[in-house]
């Protein structure tokens, strides 16, 4: 297969992995934005866009960047025991029961999409080297690399698809038009670039977020009386 070939061929794949309509479920989560909309945190279109901007560059989009290439590198060596801590740091790392069901349960769901219709090595030395949850953004990183899709291309569409998913939760739960959820993604556009750009250099000893009022919001949810999400 040709470099024009390889290339079409990961295109393919992560259209496919990262759409809406891949089987994990990501429509049912909101990543707490549900609690910060009743409270009163994310009203319209600029509000949630400092949300979304807070949570991509210091939140749950930055670490989810830097496991993700993480897991990537560490099945480009054939590492199973750095894939192992990288899949167990992950699994660990949740800032909240909510957000530790989200990840983990998109990311089995994930494992089990990959193996059901793109089955590849990497994703049996993934379970075989870490037999607790998978996180999703693990799951992915070692698809991608089994697939020989490059990591400078996975990360960038890894997190435009987790903002196009919090923005959709924005949009039905504030509610926005779609133009309005486009225009938010737009803007979101630099942060996530940038995102990719640091953590694709990051070591995992500099994993961490100061999102901390998104954290909050997540913990919040898991009482909240009212929900249309799972987190």
């Amino acid at each position: 297969m040709g470099g024009g070939e390889q290339h079409t061929a990961a295109l393919y794949r992560l259209m496919a992995w990262l759409s809406p309509s891949f089987p994990i479920g990501a429509f049912s989560y909101s990543s707490g934005i549900e609690w910060a909309v009743e409270a009163g945190d994310i009203r319209d279109s600029v509000t949630l866009t400092d949300w979304l901007s807070v949570m991509m560059s210091d939140g749950a989009g930055y670490c989810d960047a830097v496991l993700l290439v993480h897991a990537h590198r560490a099945v480009l060596r054939d590492d199973a025991v750095s894939l192992r801590a990288v899949s167990e740091l992950a699994a660990a790392f949740a800032p909240s029961k909510e957000r530790h069901l989200e990840t983990t349960a998109q990311g089995n769901a994930f494992v089990q999409a990959i193996r059901a219709a793109w089955p590849c090595d990497a994703i049996d030395m993934l379970t075989t080297a870490w037999d607790g949850p998978i996180a999703y953004p693990v799951a992915v990183g070692t698809a991608c690399a089994g697939h020989g899709i490059v990591a400078e291309t996975a990360l960038p569409a890894f997190l435009h698809a987790l903002a196009a998913n919090w923005i959709s939760a924005g949009v039905r739960l504030i509610p926005l038009g779609q133009t309005d959820g486009q225009r938010v993604l737009a803007l979101l556009e630099p942060v996530s670039t940038a995102t990719a750009a640091r953590a694709f250099n990051a070591s995992l000893d500099e994993i961490g977020g100061a999102a901390l009022r998104a954290d909050l919001a997540s913990m919040q949810h898991e009482t909240q009386y009212t929900r249309l999400f799972r987190s």
